[in-house]
């Protein structure tokens, strides 16, 4: 990496720092803290939904899928699109019902407080390992670029991103947000033109990709084992997205930013269709690495895309793009930082001590930003695995994922379900889908990963009615 390119990405650090500054004069209060008060643009907050599920995973590890295979992944985003618009019209009503800070507040009004405090936990430790994941996928590029250490470069993108979350709050981190999915969209247009340039012209990539089947779409088989397969995209992809955009309070808080229930939607399903084009981006970025000769066996899937960028890339371009990888890995971060805050503040810590100040929740929000920002870090630093990082997050999501939309069906259901059923069905689906997705026995080990949302749900389904049909014999 040249001088010039240090100093872009140095630039960047200090644009995304300022804009934390000059939010942080706008932050009075914990509404505007974690709600930025229900006024943000609904265009704003559907760019920072894009960013935030986007993070260095995409940017790093899906370019590497489409090295080394084609572009079936993107049939994991059809059903995320499925999966947004049911949501927008199923679950989102219930969220502008009455004032709600956090995605598990519906949930004490139907099943109580600590049917609410549970699903709450679930999320944020969920979060945390997923998160430490992105953590580590962030360290990578900018530990080939600078040279830095593994811990250097986790503590200085830890130490930037909790800066202007502390600072700024959720409106700091949905504008820049909107900032770094230009970057990074950028960054990987800018990829595919200097690939194709390698190999001679875009016509001439695309012509040999085409020729070597790199450029399939669609996997019509019917298969558990195999991860991208139409019918796994479509039904896998659209029952995670429920859930994450649904019941995941990273997502649910931007939702909760927004003016109203209409901008709310515009800002869900419109997201849903900008993530196809986006995953398509990075995954023609794969293809066109494939291409220019860049996929290196000697290397993780993970490692091709930041290895093209230090060595093929003209001087300046390279630090652009490295900053938009970057820029990638923070948005979530930092988007995950606000929202675990705030499931701390709002579920346990501002009920449990009877605070309701708004000063004094900011106050705990933000130590709790910090607390939450070395959990990642720690996390991040114990982190290892082959497996593609896109993969491995997504996998440990679906632990949880599947017992919180399940909870959400249950609510809308029956009556005839109560706290303890709801609560035995969360417990029982995560303990079962954490042997499932970390130490799957016989023939679950082969089962494909979109399927884990699926059969976490189907689980806490069975369970809840298991309990409810018990209970209700104990007590005939």
């Amino acid at each position: 990496m040249t001088s010039l390119d240090l100093a872009v990405m140095a630039a960047y650090f200090v644009a995304v720092l300022g804009v934390g500054a000059y939010f942080a004069r706008q932050t009075g209060d914990a509404g505007d803290y974690f709600l930025g008060r229900h006024q943000l643009p609904w265009w704003t907050v559907m760019l920072s939904i894009v960013a935030t599920e986007t993070s260095a995973l995409t940017v790093i590890s899906i370019p590497g899928i489409g090295a080394r295979g084609d572009m079936t992944f993107l049939q994991i985003a059809f059903g995320y699109l499925v999966g947004r618009a049911v949501v927008a019209w199923w679950l989102l009503p219930g969220y502008f019902d009455g004032e709600q800070e956090t995605a598990y507040a519906r949930l004490e009004a139907r099943f109580g407080s600590r049917t609410r405090r549970l699903a709450s936990a679930v999320f944020m430790v969920i979060r945390a390992l997923g998160d430490s994941v992105r953590v580590f996928a962030t360290a990578i590029p900018l530990s080939i670029v600078t040279g830095w250490s593994m811990v250097t470069s986790v503590v200085v993108i830890a130490a930037v991103t909790v800066a202007y979350t502390w600072a700024g709050g959720i409106r700091a981190v949905v504008w820049i947000d909107v900032m770094q999915l230009v970057l990074y969209t950028v960054g990987g247009v800018a990829t595919v033109v200097v690939a194709a340039s390698i190999v001679g012209s875009l016509g001439d990539a695309v012509g040999a990709a085409n020729a070597a089947g790199k450029l399939r779409m669609i996997d019509w088989s019917l298969s558990f084992t195999a991860p991208y397969t139409f019918v796994a995209g479509l039904v896998g992809g659209a029952l995670l997205s429920a859930a994450s955009h649904g019941t995941d309070h990273l997502i649910v808080q931007r939702i909760l930013a927004t003016r109203n229930l209409s901008a709310a939607r515009k800002a869900l399903v419109g997201s849903g269709i900008l993530v196809i084009g986006q995953f398509a981006l990075f995954l023609l970025v794969g293809v066109m690495l494939w291409a220019a000769g860049a996929d290196d066996p000697s290397r993780t899937s993970d490692e091709l895309y930041p290895y093209f960028i230090v060595n093929q890339l003209p001087s300046g371009l390279a630090g652009l793009v490295v900053a938009g990888v970057l820029a990638a890995a923070m948005s979530t971060v930092s988007s995950s930082l606000n929202s675990l805050a705030s499931a701390t503040t709002h579920d346990f810590i501002g009920p449990l001590r009877g605070e309701r100040d708004p000063r004094r929740l900011l106050i705990i929000g933000r130590w709790a930003t910090l607390a939450w920002a070395l959990v990642l870090v720690g996390g991040a630093l114990s982190f290892q695995s082959d497996q593609p990082v896109v993969e491995l997050a997504l996998s440990i999501a679906s632990i949880t994922y599947g017992g919180l939309l399940g909870t959400y069906i249950l609510g809308g259901a029956s009556k005839r379900f109560e706290q303890r059923d709801v609560m035995a069905a969360i417990l029982v689906s995560t303990a079962i889908m954490i042997v499932v997705v970390l130490f799957p026995p016989g023939p679950i080990a082969r089962l494909a990963w979109p399927w884990y949302v699926p059969l976490g749900t189907v689980i806490t389904l069975l369970t809840a009615v298991v309990s409810a049909g018990v209970r209700r014999t104990a007590s005939a």
